[in-house]
């Protein structure tokens, strides 16, 4: 995804002088709060001494599920709870300005692109896809993904959830869901029906008045879409303005919703650059971890539970590392058997998405703002003020349809971005464009991921069998097909230059699979790699409970135990199943929000 501060790193050596002296000058008067804040950080995120080695919870990962359930199992002040980071912390000096790059919306692709704040994975080499090796993105860092996500807040429709309940996750479908995701959020219009309006993560919706996201959004209508005043509500197909985690023009994490205003609870310990290694049984009793820090390796156990908060990658790759996976690959590596459970690091599945773009023909794109510049006046205006260009991440709009007639809800996403983005932006726009973001919601192809070796260093084997099925193949050519159709519609006339990529020259079905194999990549949503499910189904890691199955005293909680893939982006569902998590592990009542409506079309009979 996307943003206008790419380039910034050949002249980020200006922007850090002019900062710099800037933040001299308001250090003396401590401006930023920053000794105030140090002295709480710098005594709760070590591994305190005072403290004994053992706690109710250990939580490993501070991401969007690890930093919720540190908030929300802290509150019980008799249970003691340990969060382990591998990464470093979002803040430096207790200042979100002197950590820009993590925290200036518009700043995003600087840790997308970057090993500092991010696990930088790659997959196998794609067979079905020219054999290219695709780039994965992952969080390292307090707030983990939610630091560096494009802040897109899309909460998945009800049907997803229903699914859920009908594969296995009994308890989990929308009526179960909903009062979750309304219980972490507040959003700027207040709460209603499908909206909270008193929970830590602040949702802002997109306002801009940008002449290309309201041609976007016209255009979308003159196709035949209709125009959807909340697709997180009752209605998610059609075409609107976009909620995003963005709160007084900073990136809203689940490290500034959650982790922070929990850090002063004395029965909070929380310790960054700390890498778990392996899980400690007693049998099939779980009963702590081993950490590596500072290069030391050290054990702390857990009281009551250690709860796997790593993501969709990291989380089965400990379980393997600890003995938890198909017994057969793990012998092969030499690591004991603790428990025989195939599913673990199966039934990988993400979003792929391409870029359709466009060349506009007024200079009104983002273009003009990379230019070095204009990236620092808009960079002194957000660390002034936190407002202007660099207070958003330009994806403001967007959309959801159904591919084809029979399609039941949609199972087509689109951003649009009123710049142009190349290679995760890691290249330098080129040209005044817009693009949209486009890709299918429920892919069929499923892949899977596996230990390279026993060294918890090693990033494991990542197998998304990506356009594997040619149902999947046909999604795609459908989304670039009817992606055309509304740039070509007559909102976008004074705008709309030669289109970019694919190109005119690309129109047959072959030519726009070609395309589709060079260009398509991933939207950065691994996930339902611990599935959950009933311990009868032999796929499944976790049961609906979140406990990882055959072992005690051991659950995950984070995308990798949703059991198929959710119609949007995934740091919302994330969040919420993180809260209902919660809620379980402290032994309380499922919320539950029965008839609830939700938006059907009159027919199937037509794909729009």
């Amino acid at each position: 995804m996307s943003h206008l501060m790419k380039g910034f790193k050949c002249h980020s050596s200006v922007m850090c002088k002019v900062a710099g002296s800037l933040f001299k000058a308001h250090t003396l008067k401590n401006t930023f709060g920053i000794n105030e804040q140090f002295k709480i950080s710098r005594a709760s995120s070590q591994l305190s001494s005072e403290k004994t080695d053992s706690y109710s919870y250990i939580i490993v990962g501070a991401g969007s599920a690890g930093c919720v359930l540190a908030n929300r199992l802290t509150e019980d002040p008799h249970s003691t709870v340990l969060l382990l980071e591998a990464g470093p912390k979002d803040t430096l000096l207790g200042s979100k300005r002197l950590m820009w790059k993590i925290h200036m919306p518009a700043a995003l692709t600087y840790n997308l692109c970057d090993e500092k704040y991010n696990w930088y994975y790659h997959t196998t080499p794609q067979r079905h896809m020219d054999s290219r090796v695709m780039y994965w993105p992952r969080g390292r860092v307090w707030g983990g993904s939610s630091s560096l996500n494009a802040m897109v807040y899309i909460r998945g429709h009800a049907e997803d959830y229903n699914r859920w309940g009908r594969e296995g996750a009994l308890g989990w479908d929308y009526e179960h869901c909903l009062p979750y995701f309304k219980k972490a959020q507040t959003h700027e219009l207040g709460p209603d029906q499908y909206r909270g309006g008193s929970g830590p993560l602040h949702v802002s919706r997109g306002k801009t008045n940008h002449p290309l996201h309201q041609a976007f959004l016209e255009a979308a209508q003159q196709a035949g879409y209709p125009f959807t005043d909340d697709m997180n509500g009752y209605q998610q197909e059609g075409f609107g303005w976009m909620d995003m985690t963005i709160h007084k023009g900073q990136r809203w994490s689940t490290a500034s919703a959650y982790l922070r205003p929990a850090i002063s609870r004395p029965n909070f310990s929380v310790a960054e650059k700390t890498l778990v290694t392996k899980i400690l049984f007693q049998g099939t009793k779980c009963i702590g971890i081993e950490y590596v820090k500072n290069g030391q390796r050290k054990k702390v156990f857990a009281n009551k539970e250690v709860i796997l908060s790593g993501g969709a990658i990291n989380s089965p790759q400990l379980l393997m590392l600890s003995g938890i996976g198909n017994a057969d690959d793990l012998k092969k590596l030499g690591i004991p058997v603790v428990c025989h459970l195939p599913g673990v690091g199966q039934n990988l599945q993400d979003h792929l998405e391409v870029y359709v773009q466009q060349k506009c023909t007024k200079p009104i794109t983002l273009y003009s703002a990379q230019k070095p510049l204009n990236m620092v006046r808009i960079g002194l205006e957000w660390l002034w003020k936190f407002t202007g260009d660099g207070a958003t991440a330009h994806l403001e709009s967007g959309g959801f349809i159904r591919s084809e007639p029979g399609v039941p809800h949609p199972d087509i996403q689109f951003h649009f971005l009123p710049s142009q983005v190349i290679d995760h932006g890691r290249v330098a726009s080129t040209m005044e464009a817009y693009q949209v973001h486009v890709g299918p919601m429920r892919s069929t192809s499923v892949g899977w991921l596996k230990l390279k070796s026993s060294d918890p260093n090693d990033h494991p084997i990542i197998e998304p069998n990506y356009l594997s099925t040619e149902r999947d193949i046909w999604e795609f050519r459908q989304c670039v097909k009817l992606t055309r159709e509304i740039f070509a519609q007559k909102a976008f006339e004074k705008f709309r230059g030669p289109e970019i990529q694919p190109g005119n020259h690309v129109q047959s079905d072959k030519d726009i699979d070609a395309f589709i194999r060079q260009k398509a990549d991933s939207a950065y949503h691994p996930s339902c790699t611990c599935k959950m499910g009933q311990p009868s189904d032999s796929t499944a890691v976790v049961d609906p409970q979140t406990k990882v199955i055959g072992v005690e005293n051991l659950r995950v909680v984070d995308a990798s135990i949703m059991p198929s893939v959710v119609t949007g982006n995934l740091n919302a569902p994330t969040i919420m199943i993180a809260e209902k998590a919660a809620d379980i592990i402290k032994g309380l009542p499922s919320l539950q929000e029965k008839d609830v409506p939700v938006y059907k079309p009159k027919t199937l009979e037509t794909q729009r």
